[in-house]
């Protein structure tokens, strides 16, 4: 298996230090900006965002004016990190206090006409104080009462990304017509501002609203205690993942198997065989306990008796929500080895001891990637290491169709290149100015743009983890990762359209600042470095370079995506490499004027060497790109004469 990203902390066990109000940093760092009335708190699993969010509601409630508190959160089993907690005896002047009637994530009663729709409508008129219900809870109500009855409720949306600008997104829309027609706080919170989808969290004009707190993944993991490394990998197979997945599961490592939805291309269609082939690698289940529904496995290596938890067969609920509290309940590292699951165990399930997050086929989201890992970066006394693994389908070069194989392959590696943009450390850059030292953590680089608007700054401060999922999921940047994309073309057209697309609003020499950022972390982050006594050098274009002789002309030079061609060069054979291409240049049979003229100099230099034009039925899929450019300019050239 090969790792893509190992990142190494420095255990500074500074994220989970608490200051004199018991806060930890990043709740501090959140409390902060507590008299904001919309705040975004972007920050990763683990972090506190709930006690953070109680810090603030209690805040809003005794120094703010504020009359209620809802919280609002996916999945039900979400719910219990918002239960009474006590907070005065480590130094806060108030203790968060649910009332047993007013958790409405309890079984039973969900719809728009249920009792927990009535319960939430009364609250609304009571004098209680705070509430905490699922998003479905929070929609059917907002469907049956006026704006302003949240006049003065802060409303705090849990695992935010939930929420879209679409209009098939009821929440999103209530949200913005309760932003407009009332005097409503919002606090939304997540560990994630990716979604799977094309569709905006938030359109630009309502994101600019709120006032951003964000904390990253590499402050939370930096300042651990215990864990020290995390290792992003994957491991092609072909067949059926049953018969591989030996080959990177360790049942000496705690861990969680998520297998593939039973509609994509890795799964069998029968999770429940899916589960006992998966059994049958382990060992020999002995048993399985009456009152906790846990698996005892006898391992076939050693005999030693695993403690399974099966959460795919969904048969038998009783024996479901059995698990679940057992899982709920665990505090001791030996009382549970191993979880299987498919589309549970996800955001909000909390099992500290988790070493190893084992997943089966590539996830549509980005979000649902960086909970998965978040399942096993909890620090624990257990473990030093910390592992995401990502089991996927290899093309079969003998197949005639290999597209789902290639896009999944290509998706599974551009999220583990977003996954090492966001768990390392955060290069800041700066335009070099004559006679200015860069502060600790900045790269100083000579011509590179600064963004000047307001919106400019924010999104270099704030958004740019979000830049680079929206770029590394474009389609064209996935055809560009194979190297059938001229570099000038990707960082001079390619990456600002993005960039465009996502922000219409946004000045077009911040959107080139903003580009030029973006270009410079990817190229950085590739390259290779070295120290010789007080200088460090970046390998870049095949030589070192001085770290205080960068220039942006030199990195705007180089693709970015190198470093991902690498990788599947290197991860497969030739055979299947040329079928992927020959896969993506059938799919890539529109282009555009500027496309086609910014492969011009390819064109030139390719008759230069061959004494020839390129070839459209050249076995090699750079050729034919470049055949087709040739064919397309000749063409526009015709029309105008």
């Amino acid at each position: 298996m090969d790792n893509i990203l190992e990142v190494h902390y420095e255990q500074t066990k500074q994220s989970t230090k608490t200051n004199e109000l018991g806060m930890r940093e990043m709740q501090a760092k959140a409390f902060e900006a507590r008299n904001e009335q919309y705040l975004l708190l972007k920050a990763p699993p683990a972090s506190g965002k709930s006690r953070a969010l109680m810090f603030i509601s209690l805040d809003k409630l005794q120094n703010q004016g504020l009359k209620k508190v809802i919280v609002a959160v996916p999945e039900k089993s979400i719910g219990g990190s918002f239960q009474t907690t006590e907070l005065s005896k480590y130094g806060f002047f108030s203790d968060w206090e649910l009332p047993n009637e007013l958790n409405l994530c309890t079984p039973g009663g969900e719809g728009a006409t249920g009792s927990k729709v009535k319960t939430f409508l009364k609250f609304l008129d009571s004098s209680e104080k705070i509430i905490v219900c699922t998003h479905a809870t929070l929609r059917f109500a907002c469907e049956q009462t006026d704006e302003t009855k949240f006049n003065d409720c802060l409303i705090a949306i849990d695992e935010f990304h939930h929420v879209s600008a679409s209009e098939d997104n009821k929440l999103g829309s209530q949200l913005k017509d309760i932003m407009d027609k009332s005097s409503a706080h919002i606090v939304a919170m997540t560990g994630s501002y990716f979604r799977g989808d094309s569709v905006p969290v938030l359109m630009p004009e309502d994101e600019a609203r709120f006032h951003k707190v964000t904390y990253n993944y590499y402050e939370q993991l930096n300042g651990y205690t215990y864990l020290k490394s995390l290792g992003i990998g994957y491991h092609f197979y072909q067949g059926k993942y049953t018969s591989a997945i030996h080959e990177v599961l360790d049942t000496d490592k705690k861990t969680i198997i998520h297998i593939p939805n039973v509609n994509s291309g890795e799964s069998t269609k029968d999770k429940h065989n899916e589960v006992d082939a998966i059994l049958d690698v382990i060992g020999e289940v002995e048993k399985e306990d009456p009152d906790t529904g846990i698996l005892y496995v006898k391992r076939h290596t050693d005999g030693k008796v695993l403690k399974v938890a099966d959460l795919v067969d969904d048969t038998n609920q009783a024996r479901r929500d059995k698990i679940m509290t057992y899982l709920r309940n665990i505090e001791e590292v030996d009382e549970m080895d191993l979880i299987i699951a498919l589309g549970m165990a996800k955001e909000g399930f909390d099992w500290t001891f988790c070493e190893h997050a084992l997943t089966v086929g590539y996830r549509g989201s980005l979000t649902e990637i960086i909970q998965i890992i978040g399942r096993c970066t909890r620090d624990s006394n257990n473990k030093t290491h910390a592992q995401f693994t990502n089991l996927v389908a290899e093309p079969d070069a003998k197949s005639d169709d290999v597209n789902e194989a290639v896009n999944n392959m290509l998706k599974a590696i551009t999220c583990s290149l977003l996954m090492e943009q966001v768990l390392a450390p955060t290069f800041k850059f700066k335009a070099k100015k004559e006679g200015e030292e860069p502060k600790k953590g900045e790269i100083t680089i000579k011509g590179l743009k600064e963004p000047k608007t307001k919106l400019g700054k924010s999104i270099l401060e704030s958004d740019m983890n979000e830049i680079k999922a929206t770029i590394l999921q474009s389609e064209e940047v996935r055809n560009a990762m194979l190297g059938l994309k001229d570099t000038d073309y990707i960082n001079k057209k390619l990456i600002p359209k993005i960039i465009r697309e996502k922000y219409p609003d946004l000045d077009e020499d911040d959107v080139q600042a903003i580009s030029q950022h973006h270009i410079a972390s990817e190229v950085i982050r590739a390259s290779e470095a070295k120290q010789e006594g007080d200088q460090k050098f970046i390998r870049m274009a095949s030589k070192f370079i001085k770290i205080e002789e960068l220039d942006i002309d030199l990195i705007e030079s180089i693709n970015p995506f190198q470093l991902a061609y690498e990788i599947i060069s290197k991860s497969i054979d030739k055979n299947i490499l040329k079928a992927i291409q020959q896969a993506v240049t059938l799919k890539n049979t529109r282009m555009s004027l500027e496309e086609a003229e910014s492969l011009f100099p390819k064109i030139e230099e390719f008759y230069e060497i061959h004494g020839q034009e390129p070839d459209v039925n050249s076995p090699d899929p750079l050729e034919v790109i470049l055949a087709k450019a040739l064919a397309y300019l000749r063409k526009k050239e015709s029309e105008l004469n």
